[in-house]
This record gives structure tokens, C-alpha cells and sequence, in this order.
């Protein structure tokens, strides 16, 4: 597993990183992940998908009827990841079964048709209360869940040290989010505005009127889908987007 860890820390995009993981956990017999990190958590909420980091080698259909229609919302070993750090592996589903509401029996057969049977959770610990993050780890068709127990009973600490180790390599990497990536001068006005500088200091700085730099705060705004600077600065900042050197 070394060599693994040492690859991980070595990475240098999601995709990369992503890529060590799935391989890594395929040779567990993981052969399904869905990773979810989200950094703006509220007491109610986990925050919009769209905010969120989520990667996954899930049939696209599986992914869509999941994440983008909020089924994750009431899914038993989702809600479990909310409320608890550590591993468990997906036998606890069976314990509270005589629990599970209509929402969550929607999900456990949707899980059914697409094989995802049996496996384990993963829930990070976090430093801020605003962010969370999990990992499902789907064994491959065929597997009983008696069959991954054993597994996780002979193999479950290392294979849980991977998932932590990629966990903190892909939360300290930009999102790659397309349609939220501020573009240079976006991010460089966000920057001196970040520090205490007002917009005609920015302006001055960057060698722009100070009517440019407003423009390139609006359309920061209106690129991470935020009302206020003070709002685009905090997005920007926990995506990981500032101070980001050109190659």
C-alpha cells in the first residue's frame, strides 16, 4: 500500500488522484466509488449538489437518480456518514431495518437495481463544521456483504488509511469545476479585495480603472453563484481557488 500512498501525495489534480484511488480499491474488490465532499454544510442542509465535490465510476443513470435528484438526502448509509466519523460497512443497514422510512426503501431499491449490494462507508472527520465529506465503497458483483466483512475484518485499516490519505489530497486540490472557474483577472480582484484592499486599491495594483475591477467582481459573483463579494471570497477561498500560480 505504500507505494499507493506515496502516488496520492504525490498528485497534482482531482482526476489523478482519483484515478490512484479507484485503482487501489478496485484490488480490494471495491469496484464502485462515490466520493461527496461538500463545504458548505448548514445545521439542515449539506448545501446544494452543485457545490459540491462529488466523483464517481458509477453508472452515469446510478449517479443521476443519486446525487443530482437528491436521493442521498435519505440514504440509510448517507444519513449514518452525517452524523458519525469512521467506517461501517453496510450490514448496519440490516440492524435498523424495521427503522427505515418510504424515502429510504426508494433508495435501497434503487441500490438493488444497479447491484450495489454490499460494501462499507466511509465518513471523514473535518476540521470545519461547514465541510463533510464521505466515501461509498461498492464491492464488486457477486460479493455478499458476509463476504466484505470478512474482508474489511483482515484488510479494513489500510484500506481505510487510503481512503483518508486520497480524502486530504482531494480536499487540498482546486475543484475542477468548469462553469465556477474564475477567470485570472476574476480571481486576482477577489484576491486584493480578500487582503483589505478596497477597489480603487485593487484597481490601482492591477493596473485597471477602478469601474474594470467592479466588473470583474460582478462577473466573479455571478460565476460562483453568490450575492455578495464577501460570499465569492469565502467560495473561492474553500474551493481552493486563490493564490493558484499560472503554468
Amino acid at each position: 500500500m505504500k507505494p499507493a500512498l506515496l502516488k496520492l501525495l504525490s498528485a497534482q489534480s482531482v482526476e489523478t488522484a482519483w484515478s490512484i484511488l479507484t485503482d487501489e480499491m478496485a484490488e480490494f474488490g471495491f469496484d464502485r466509488l462515490l466520493y461527496g465532499m461538500t463545504r458548505f454544510r448548514t445545521k439542515g442542509s449539506l448545501g446544494n449538489p452543485a457545490d459540491m465535490l462529488i466523483l464517481s465510476n458509477h453508472p452515469d443513470e446510478y449517479v443521476r437518480a443519486f446525487v443530482t435528484e437528491r436521493m442521498f438526502v435519505s440514504a440509510p448509509m448517507a444519513v449514518w456518514a452525517v452524523e458519525n466519523d469512521g467506517a461501517m460497512p453496510w450490514s448496519y443497514v440490516a440492524q435498523i431495518e424495521d427503522t427505515l422510512t418510504p424515502d429510504q426503501l426508494k433508495v435501497l431499491e434503487l441500490n438493488k437495481s444497479f447491484d450495489v449490494l454490499a460494501g462499507v462507508t466511509v465518513s471523514f472527520p473535518d476540521p470545519s463544521p461547514r465541510q463533510k465529506a464521505a466515501i461509498g465503497l461498492t464491492a464488486r458483483p457477486g460479493m455478499k456483504q458476509a463476504d466484505v466483512d470478512g474482508l474489511w475484518a483482515r484488510h479494513g485499516e489500510e484500506i481505510e488509511i487510503l481512503a483518508q490519505v486520497a480524502h486530504l489530497k482531494l480536499a487540498s486540490l482546486p475543484v475542477p469545476v468548469a462553469q465556477q472557474r474564475l477567470s485570472k483577472r476574476q480571481r486576482e480582484a477577489l484576491e486584493w479585495v480578500s487582503e483589505g484592499k478596497t477597489t480603487q486599491d485593487a484597481a490601482t495594483i492591477m493596473g485597471l480603472t477602478a469601474a474594470t475591477v467592479e466588473k470583474h467582481l460582478r462577473n466573479a459573483r455571478e460565476a460562483l453563484q453568490v450575492e455578495t463579494t464577501a460570499q465569492a471570497i469565502m467560495k473561492a477561498s474553500l474551493q481552493r481557488q486563490f493564490f493558484v500560480f499560472e503554468s
